[in-house]
Protein backbone atom coordinates (compact mmCIF):
# COMPACT_ATOMS: atom_id res chain seq x y z
CA UNK A 1 0.00 0.00 0.00
CA UNK A 2 1.09 3.52 -0.99
CA UNK A 3 1.98 6.05 1.59
CA UNK A 4 -0.67 8.05 2.49
CA UNK A 5 -1.04 11.12 0.05
CA UNK A 6 -3.19 14.34 0.74
CA UNK A 7 -5.17 15.80 -1.38
CA UNK A 8 -7.13 19.41 -1.84
CA UNK A 9 -10.40 18.04 -1.59
CA UNK A 10 -12.84 15.38 -2.36
CA UNK A 11 -17.05 15.67 -3.84
CA UNK A 12 -18.91 14.34 0.04
CA UNK A 13 -21.28 12.91 -2.63
CA UNK A 14 -18.51 10.56 -4.17
CA UNK A 15 -18.03 9.16 -0.48
CA UNK A 16 -18.75 5.14 -0.02
CA UNK A 17 -19.27 3.51 3.67
CA UNK A 18 -16.88 0.73 4.98
CA UNK A 19 -19.09 0.07 7.91
CA UNK A 20 -22.98 -0.42 8.54
CA UNK A 21 -23.73 1.74 11.21
CA UNK A 22 -22.13 5.39 13.13
CA UNK A 23 -23.64 6.64 15.97
CA UNK A 24 -26.28 9.19 15.12
CA UNK A 25 -25.86 11.57 18.28
CA UNK A 26 -22.35 11.60 17.74
CA UNK A 27 -23.08 12.69 13.81
CA UNK A 28 -25.89 15.79 15.90
CA UNK A 29 -22.43 16.86 17.79
CA UNK A 30 -20.20 17.05 15.09
CA UNK A 31 -22.86 19.19 13.06
CA UNK A 32 -23.42 21.45 15.93
CA UNK A 33 -19.82 21.61 16.21
CA UNK A 34 -20.09 22.96 12.55
CA UNK A 35 -22.70 25.23 13.02
CA UNK A 36 -21.07 26.75 15.77
CA UNK A 37 -18.21 27.96 13.35
CA UNK A 38 -20.18 28.91 10.30
CA UNK A 39 -19.71 32.71 11.99
CA UNK A 40 -16.03 32.24 12.42
CA UNK A 41 -14.96 31.08 8.94
CA UNK A 42 -11.31 30.86 9.68
CA UNK A 43 -11.67 28.83 12.83
CA UNK A 44 -14.59 26.55 10.36
CA UNK A 45 -12.19 25.91 7.52
CA UNK A 46 -8.80 25.10 10.35
CA UNK A 47 -11.06 22.58 11.75
CA UNK A 48 -12.45 21.09 8.41
CA UNK A 49 -8.30 20.82 7.09
CA UNK A 50 -7.56 19.51 10.39
CA UNK A 51 -9.95 16.54 10.00
CA UNK A 52 -9.59 14.95 6.62
CA UNK A 53 -11.06 12.50 5.44
CA UNK A 54 -9.06 9.38 5.06
CA UNK A 55 -10.17 7.20 2.27
CA UNK A 56 -9.29 4.14 0.42
CA UNK A 57 -9.68 4.26 -4.03
CA UNK A 58 -11.62 1.52 -5.11
CA UNK A 59 -12.85 -0.16 -8.25
CA UNK A 60 -15.29 2.12 -11.21
CA UNK A 61 -13.54 5.49 -9.29
CA UNK A 62 -15.35 5.15 -6.28
CA UNK A 63 -13.86 5.97 -3.01
CA UNK A 64 -14.17 4.67 0.12
CA UNK A 65 -14.12 5.97 3.56
CA UNK A 66 -11.98 4.58 6.39
CA UNK A 67 -11.94 7.18 8.93
CA UNK A 68 -14.26 9.94 9.60
CA UNK A 69 -17.58 8.81 8.71
CA UNK A 70 -19.52 10.93 11.52
CA UNK A 71 -17.64 13.95 10.21
CA UNK A 72 -18.63 13.27 6.52
CA UNK A 73 -21.74 12.73 7.09
CA UNK A 74 -22.35 15.99 9.23
CA UNK A 75 -20.44 17.93 6.48
CA UNK A 76 -22.92 16.16 4.29
CA UNK A 77 -25.91 17.26 6.42
CA UNK A 78 -24.94 20.82 6.93
CA UNK A 79 -25.04 21.13 2.89
CA UNK A 80 -21.10 20.81 2.51
CA UNK A 81 -20.05 20.15 -1.16
CA UNK A 82 -16.53 19.25 -0.71
CA UNK A 83 -13.74 18.21 2.20
CA UNK A 84 -10.41 17.87 1.89
CA UNK A 85 -9.36 14.30 2.02
CA UNK A 86 -6.38 11.93 1.94
CA UNK A 87 -6.18 8.86 0.26
CA UNK A 88 -4.18 5.64 2.02
CA UNK A 89 -4.16 3.44 -0.85
CA UNK A 90 -5.13 2.91 -4.21
CA UNK A 91 -7.23 -0.47 -4.82
CA UNK A 92 -9.12 0.39 -7.42
CA UNK A 93 -7.62 -1.56 -10.05
CA UNK A 94 -8.76 -4.80 -8.31
CA UNK A 95 -12.41 -6.70 -9.25
CA UNK A 96 -15.58 -6.16 -6.49
CA UNK A 97 -14.59 -9.11 -4.66
CA UNK A 98 -11.09 -8.84 -4.13
CA UNK A 99 -11.62 -5.19 -3.38
CA UNK A 100 -13.44 -6.27 -0.14
CA UNK A 101 -11.69 -9.34 0.57
CA UNK A 102 -8.32 -6.87 0.38
CA UNK A 103 -10.09 -4.17 2.64
CA UNK A 104 -10.91 -6.54 5.19
CA UNK A 105 -7.16 -7.75 4.92
CA UNK A 106 -6.57 -4.06 5.93
CA UNK A 107 -8.78 -3.44 8.68
CA UNK A 108 -10.68 -0.69 6.15
CA UNK A 109 -14.19 -2.26 6.70
CA UNK A 110 -16.57 -3.16 9.73
CA UNK A 111 -18.77 -5.64 9.29
CA UNK A 112 -21.14 -5.09 12.55
CA UNK A 113 -24.54 -4.39 12.17
CA UNK A 114 -26.66 -1.93 14.96
CA UNK A 115 -26.73 -4.66 17.16
CA UNK A 116 -23.34 -5.62 16.95
CA UNK A 117 -23.65 -8.70 15.42
CA UNK A 118 -21.24 -9.77 12.54
CA UNK A 119 -22.85 -9.66 9.11
CA UNK A 120 -22.12 -9.44 5.28
CA UNK A 121 -20.04 -7.00 2.91
CA UNK A 122 -23.79 -6.75 1.06
CA UNK A 123 -25.18 -5.27 4.93
CA UNK A 124 -22.91 -2.14 4.01
CA UNK A 125 -25.21 0.99 2.23
CA UNK A 126 -24.45 2.33 -0.66
CA UNK A 127 -24.39 5.55 0.40
CA UNK A 128 -23.56 7.58 3.90
CA UNK A 129 -26.83 8.53 4.04
CA UNK A 130 -28.17 5.35 4.28
CA UNK A 131 -26.10 4.35 7.61
CA UNK A 132 -27.52 2.80 10.39
CA UNK A 133 -27.98 4.07 13.84
CA UNK A 134 -25.87 2.33 16.96
CA UNK A 135 -26.58 4.40 19.84
CA UNK A 136 -23.64 2.39 21.86
CA UNK A 137 -21.38 3.85 19.47
CA UNK A 138 -22.42 7.14 20.42
CA UNK A 139 -21.35 6.26 23.50
CA UNK A 140 -18.22 5.18 23.25
CA UNK A 141 -17.48 8.40 21.10
CA UNK A 142 -18.67 10.50 24.12
CA UNK A 143 -16.97 8.75 26.53
CA UNK A 144 -13.66 9.18 24.61
CA UNK A 145 -14.32 12.62 24.75
CA UNK A 146 -14.43 12.34 28.41
CA UNK A 147 -11.39 11.22 28.54
CA UNK A 148 -13.05 7.73 29.60
CA UNK A 149 -9.88 6.19 27.58
CA UNK A 150 -7.28 7.58 25.05
CA UNK A 151 -8.08 8.16 21.00
CA UNK A 152 -5.60 5.46 19.40
CA UNK A 153 -5.32 4.56 15.60
CA UNK A 154 -6.12 1.40 15.84
CA UNK A 155 -9.01 0.62 13.58
CA UNK A 156 -12.56 0.61 14.15
CA UNK A 157 -11.52 1.29 18.19
CA UNK A 158 -14.82 3.05 19.05
CA UNK A 159 -16.31 0.12 18.18
CA UNK A 160 -14.52 -1.88 20.42
CA UNK A 161 -15.66 -0.06 22.86
CA UNK A 162 -19.36 0.14 21.86
CA UNK A 163 -19.85 -3.63 22.26
CA UNK A 164 -17.83 -3.54 25.52
CA UNK A 165 -20.59 -0.87 27.07
CA UNK A 166 -22.98 -2.91 24.66
CA UNK A 167 -22.65 -5.91 27.08
CA UNK A 168 -22.75 -4.09 30.44
CA UNK A 169 -25.15 -1.75 29.90
CA UNK A 170 -28.57 -2.11 29.02
CA UNK A 171 -30.35 -0.67 25.74
CA UNK A 172 -33.17 1.03 27.52
CA UNK A 173 -30.87 3.13 29.56
CA UNK A 174 -28.54 4.12 26.77
CA UNK A 175 -32.03 5.03 24.71
CA UNK A 176 -33.92 6.80 27.34
CA UNK A 177 -31.33 8.12 30.40
CA UNK A 178 -27.94 8.93 27.44
CA UNK A 179 -26.60 11.19 30.04
CA UNK A 180 -26.90 7.76 33.15
CA UNK A 181 -25.53 5.63 30.53
CA UNK A 182 -22.68 7.90 29.61
CA UNK A 183 -21.88 7.94 33.29
CA UNK A 184 -21.54 4.64 34.25
CA UNK A 185 -19.58 3.85 30.41
CA UNK A 186 -17.10 6.30 31.80
CA UNK A 187 -16.66 4.37 35.17
CA UNK A 188 -16.46 1.01 33.56
CA UNK A 189 -13.71 2.07 30.91
CA UNK A 190 -11.03 2.32 34.06
CA UNK A 191 -12.29 -0.80 35.24
CA UNK A 192 -9.70 -3.98 34.88
CA UNK A 193 -12.63 -5.63 32.32
CA UNK A 194 -11.99 -2.75 30.05
CA UNK A 195 -7.74 -2.94 30.05
CA UNK A 196 -7.36 -4.84 26.94
CA UNK A 197 -8.92 -2.20 25.20
CA UNK A 198 -7.36 0.11 22.62
CA UNK A 199 -6.64 3.60 24.69
CA UNK A 200 -7.68 2.27 28.09
CA UNK A 201 -6.14 4.20 30.72
CA UNK A 202 -4.76 2.05 33.64
CA UNK A 203 -5.98 3.47 37.06
CA UNK A 204 -3.39 5.72 38.83
CA UNK A 205 -2.87 4.32 42.31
Amino acid sequence: MKKTQRHNSIDLSQLKPTQVTVGMLEVEHKRRRLQSLVRRPGELIAFILEHPIRVVMGPAGKFYVVDHHHLALALIRENFETAPMDIDGDFSKLSGENFWKKMQAMKFVHLCDEQGRACKVTRIPKDLEDLVDDPYRSLAGFAREAGAYEKVPTPFAEFLWADFFRARIHHHVVKKSFEKALKHAIKLARTPEAKKLPGYKRTRK
